[in-house]
């Protein structure tokens, strides 16, 4: 499905619906794109869905890291939204959501991690050898998923360009050894909101086991396993994942019937 992106100021963001406010937070490799099926899902339940396009290449190299991207966000929210909103984040969106809320907890009423960075994850690795290679972008990209079907012709091809386009690559390359160095094992006792977590039960990017430690450090953390599912459980499994995290939201009294 096809949303229309806004902008204000140096923001460029989906915003479908009315209600209470959800941001998604892409990953590394991510698109505003795999969060659809959520954002129409939520869009007709009440809530006013975000989508900001994350500023990956767009800081100076120097300033390209997790913390700088967690500032714009908190300025994101800060700005166009003026009010605290659930956070759902992917991957290194995930990330950025932890910091976001461990760092400006006024801003964050709850918080989503599916595949999330933050503790342990594997990626491309340090360096993007045969980056020139399409078969190997589409092999690794495909990997990330249970089902490798998932990995369309459009979502390689991206990563593909992504990993080819130098500057990309350079910065990519950066906010992939910046996640690894920003562990946030001893912060994650300090963040008290409601944290619902779905896994992929066979997730090989952030395994099983980083899951488990979210749920056992996060003060007030909910587990839940899709099985047949890889990295993204947003994108393989949409809605298993959207009725989770609907109930979930309605379980902690957070939905827009709460209010």
């Amino acid at each position: 499905m096809f949303f229309s992106l806004k902008k204000k100021d140096t923001f460029s963001y989906i915003e479908e619906g009315e209600g209470k406010p959800i941001v998604l937070l892409h990953g590394l490799m991510g698109e505003l794109s795999n969060f659809s099926p959520l954002t129409s899902f939520f869009a007709q339940r009440g809530y006013k869905v975000y989508a900001p396009e994350l500023p990956l290449y767009s800081l100076p190299v120097i300033s390209t890291n997790v913390a700088n991207i967690a500032k714009q966000v908190a300025k994101f929210i800060e700005e166009v939204i003026q009010e605290p909103v659930i956070l759902v984040g992917n991957s290194l969106g995930g990330h950025i959501g932890l910091v976001v809320s461990h760092k400006r907890p006024e801003l964050v009423t709850a918080l989503c991690l599916t595949g999330s960075s933050g503790l342990y994850e594997k990626s491309f690795g340090e360096t993007f050898p045969k980056r020139g290679d399409y078969s190997y972008v589409e092999r690794k990209t495909r990997e990330v998923f249970f089902n490798p079907e998932v990995a369309t012709k459009e979502i390689v091809d991206d990563v593909f360009n992504t990993v080819n386009d130098r500057n990309k690559a350079i910065k990519t390359l950066y906010i992939a050894r910046d996640a690894i160095k920003s562990n946030m094992k001893k912060d994650l006792i300090d963040i008290k909101i409601p944290v619902c977590l779905i896994w992929g039960k066979q997730d090989t990017v952030t395994p099983p086991e980083v899951a488990v430690e979210f749920n056992e450090e996060l003060p007030d953390a909910t587990l839940y396993w899709i099985d047949e599912c890889g990295h993204a459980p947003m994108m393989e499994h949409p809605e298993k994942f959207n009725e989770i995290l609907n109930s979930w939201l309605i379980e902690k009294g957070i939905d827009p019937s709460s209010n």
